[in-house]
């Protein structure tokens, strides 16, 4: 709601400001009034006394929760009353010149039972009509028959809203897990508590228990404070609204908000998981045969299925249940993507006996079998780690549970980050000699954040005492430390150093030691990028990490460096200056000298292309540039103007990349910090290498190669690696005479623009 104005009558009484800054249940009631108050006074200036006609809210302000900046779900209610037209005009326009979002509908009893018939979403709202003005019982017969039409249709109606609703989550994600989340459409938000009371007025469960309505109130809360910390209408809460949100609603900070929030959305969501099945089981009810038997399919050891969920079996309950039974449990659901039921759930929380530490070889062998189900692991562990479970398996896991991750790289907090990596990792098992250990590196490799240290080598030790608890042995312990100590290592030196300099190779080989490890990185590298999200891998990385485990594999084997790929013959070969186009992939050949990569990344930047990655190397005396990009903007250049523009470029024609000068480039949204250059002197065999860690911005390319070019020194190589808002560009210089200093000097300027 915005303050009133323009040529619509105050609400009496109200304090407009007080009434838009207003958090939690008093100040959204208040708001409801004022409205109220308002839109009687409009309706009584423009309707005659007469009956047969209502106006009436539904949405927000119909359920007395109007956030700050909401927008208002009227409908103007007519028994057949000529000139209504007219009536609804003049009440919509001075709405309208007030300055509110409106959405409005005119429509008799009939007309409205009839489109709720047929349109899932309108039956919802319908069941929150509340009335405000006008002819209250008009309001009360629509009220009254949209109710009963509900219970009577429910059951077919569900289908329909269940399909919507799945449509709506994976349009926007999941709220627990997002970092920034819509509060109203993610899965979990406030659109799923309406779809809840939708459910449970059809009768078919009560879902809306107090938990849920206390999630419900603090969400509404949080939406609340996002309204005014940003002063209108948003939903989504993105990282810079954080801070702001968390001081109203009087939260440590950022981090603290997010994680109520997700707290608060795993309980909508699961609570909507349950009145789903519970919908179900009516159906199956209904059509299951006359004697009213349920039909029970065994599906693992202990563990059987009944009207589409997993119980367990009455051999499985007794005196003393086997410790690894939810376990197993769990394993039997991510592998037939069947849901746990909700009293089988409850049943393991409280009778299910802790796991003695080194678990026994069943537990430690389902959670194996948990973790490689692919897909169908997410479900069931959220499911488990709902009810307790997990926290019986893994003490560590509080500390990692909603744990914001800041990069803007992550998707995901760190708990779903790790059982999506897991997820992930279930893709490379066939590739490697121990698909155990890959399953069981890439759920912990990143245990360590959240602690004080790089999250690499703290994590390491915190891996090796879970791997020591669930039975591993010895050696199969070193090797899960290892390997999350350096999970990292294929990717950043894949992307910042030169594959081609044996120094990089035997690096990598010496820190690996072996061909097994060697394998396990690259499936953990490949399942880790993808849980984290799409800005973080790519078919160009993906080839830098696949050639640089190739030749590594070869140092390994023979302890001979292979051969680098052999360029394409007609950028070696052919006539100079060369230009190929592909997709997004920019190549350049041209006379090795000074400035040109300066050159070729300014041409790109005056065209609107971003560089993701970028390789130069020289091959033969001619120079070879490489660039992965993609449009600023998503529409990608003309493709005979950049080659023309990219031809002159390297030629030498200054004009082009003079166009660029001037003109500024914001940093993107990055780490905040400032940027910083860190020298790696024995990182290469015959160069010293420069790296960048910096903000992203329009041309930041350009301008560092121009400024290494001014202070003299050369680029052999390069790498440029973008992640998110920030990048990582390492440089090979050679041949500078200015100092390092100079150079440092020269570099942070041209990154802080």
């Amino acid at each position: 709601m915005k303050t009133t104005g323009g040529s619509a009558p105050a609400a009496v009484g109200v304090d407009p400001l007080v009434v838009v800054e207003g958090i939690g249940p008093a100040a959204r009631a208040a708001r409801s009034d004022a409205l109220d108050a308002w839109l009687r006074a409009l309706f009584a200036s423009v309707a005659p006394p007469a009956a047969g006609v209502a106006l009436v809210a539904v949405g927000g302000l119909g359920r007395r929760q109007c956030a700050p900046y909401a927008d208002l779900d009227l409908v103007l209610l007519h028994a057949g009353v000529p000139g209504i037209g007219d009536l609804a005009a003049a009440l919509w326009y001075p709405i309208w010149d007030a300055k509110l979002g409106l959405d409005h509908s005119v429509r008799t009893v009939p007309e409205a039972l009839s489109v709720a018939h047929d349109d899932v979403k309108v039956a919802l709202g319908l069941l929150d009509a509340r009335h405000v003005a006008g002819d209250a019982e008009l309001t009360a017969q629509l009220a009254s028959a949209a109710a009963d039409q509900w219970r009577r249709t429910a059951i077919r109606q569900l289908p329909a809203l269940r399909s919507v609703t799945t449509a709506r989550w994976e349009a926007h994600g999941e709220l627990a897990f997002l970092l920034e989340g819509d509060l109203k459409e993610a899965a979990g938000g406030l659109r799923d508590v309406g779809v809840l009371r939708g459910i449970a007025l059809s009768g078919v469960t009560d879902a809306l228990r107090p938990a849920v309505r206390a999630a419900h109130l603090r969400l509404l809360d949080a939406r609340d404070a996002l309204h005014v910390a940003v002063g209108r209408r948003v939903d989504r809460l993105v990282a810079q609204e954080r801070a702001a949100v968390a001081s109203l609603l009087g939260l440590d900070d950022g981090d603290a908000l997010l994680r109520r929030v997700a707290g608060d959305a795993r309980t909508v969501a699961n609570a909507l998981d349950d009145a789903w099945r519970a919908a179900d089981r009516v159906r199956v009810i209904r059509r299951r045969a006359a004697d009213g038997k349920p039909a029970r399919r065994p599906v693992a050891r202990d563990v059987v299925e009944q009207d589409g969920e997993l119980v367990l079996a009455r051999t499985a309950i007794g005196a003393r249940p086997d410790p690894s039974l939810s376990l197993r449990v769990a394993a039997a659901a991510a592998t037939t993507r069947l849901p746990i039921s909700r009293a089988t759930c409850e049943w393991l929380a409280a009778y299910c006996p802790p796991l003695p530490s080194p678990w026994p070889v069943a537990a430690r062998s389902a959670l194996v079998t948990l973790l490689g189900a692919g897909a169908g692991l997410v479900p069931a562990w959220e499911t488990c780690d709902r009810y307790g479970l997990v926290d019986g398996w893994l003490p560590e896991w509080p500390r990692m549970r909603s744990l914001p991750q800041h990069n803007p790289v992550h998707r995901f907090t760190l708990d779903r980050h790790l059982v999506q990596a897991a997820a992930e990792a279930a893709g490379f098992t066939r590739s490697v000699d121990r698909p155990d250990l890959l399953l069981l590196a890439a759920f912990l490799h990143d245990v360590g954040k959240g602690l004080p240290g790089d999250h690499s080598t703290v994590g390491a030790p915190v891996a090796a005492a879970v791997a020591t608890r669930i039975g591993l042995p010895a050696d199969d312990v070193d090797l899960i430390a290892k390997l999350v100590r350096l999970h990292l290592l294929l990717p950043e030196v894949a992307t910042r150093r030169d594959l081609s300099d044996p120094k990089t190779i035997a690096s990598v080989a010496a820190a690996v030691g072996d061909a097994t490890t060697l394998d396990l990185l690259h499936g953990l590298a490949r399942a880790d990028a993808l849980a984290t999200g799409p800005a973080a891998w790519s078919d160009w990385k993906g080839r830098l990490v696949a050639e640089l485990v190739r030749r590594t594999h070869t140092a390994l084997d023979t302890g001979v460096l292979p051969a680098l790929p052999t360029p394409d013959p007609a950028l070696v070969e052919g006539p100079l200056p060369a230009v190929h186009l592909d997709g997004d992939r920019v190549a350049v050949a041209a006379a090795d000298r000074r400035g040109l990569l300066a050159a070729v990344a300014g041409c790109l930047a005056l065209h609107r292309l971003d560089v993701l990655g970028a390789d130069v190397s020289t091959v033969s005396g001619r120079a070879l540039v490489e660039f992965l990009v993609q449009p600023r903007y998503g529409t990608p250049p003309d493709p005979i103007a950049l080659t023309s523009d990219l031809r002159r470029a390297v030629a030498g024609d200054v004009s082009v990349t003079q166009r660029l000068r001037g003109r500024g480039g914001r940093p993107a949204a990055g780490s905040g910090a400032p940027p910083r250059v860190v020298w790696h002197r024995d990182a290469a065999t015959d160069a010293v290498v420069l790296e960048l860690r910096a903000a992203d911005s329009p041309a930041l390319l350009y301008r560092v190669a121009a400024a290494l070019d001014e202070a003299g020194a050369a680029v052999r190589a390069a790498r440029i690696s973008t992640l998110g808002g920030d990048v990582v560009d390492a440089f090979y210089l050679v041949g500078f005479g200015s100092g390092e200093q100079a150079v440092e000097a020269a570099v942070l300027a041209a990154a802080q623009g």
